[in-house]
C-alpha cells in the first residue's frame, strides 16, 4: 500500500510540475522579469486554458491525498 501511494505521489509530482509550467503567465510576477510580459492579454480564457486549470487542480488534489495517506500509513504502520 505504501509503495502504491509512493509511486502515485512521484507521478503526480512530476505531472504537477509540468502542468504548472504549461500555464500562461498572468503578469506581475517572475514571468515579467524574463520577458513574459510583452504578450498582450486579450481577456477571457480559452477552453484549453480552462481545461488545463481543471487538470492541474485535479492533479494537485491527487497529490495532496497521497501526501496525507502516506503520512497516515507511516504513522500507524
Amino acid at each position: 500500500m505504501i509503495l502504491t501511494f509512493s509511486i502515485l505521489l512521484i507521478l503526480s509530482s512530476v505531472l504537477l510540475i509540468v502542468l504548472v509550467l504549461m500555464h500562461k503567465g498572468r503578469g506581475g510576477g517572475l514571468s515579467d522579469m524574463f520577458g513574459g510580459g510583452v504578450s498582450s492579454s486579450l481577456g477571457g480564457s480559452s477552453v484549453a486554458e480552462r481545461n488545463l486549470d481543471r487538470i492541474t487542480v485535479g492533479t494537485a488534489v491527487v497529490w495532496a491525498v497521497c501526501v496525507v495517506a502516506l503520512g497516515l500509513l507511516y504513522r500507524f504502520n
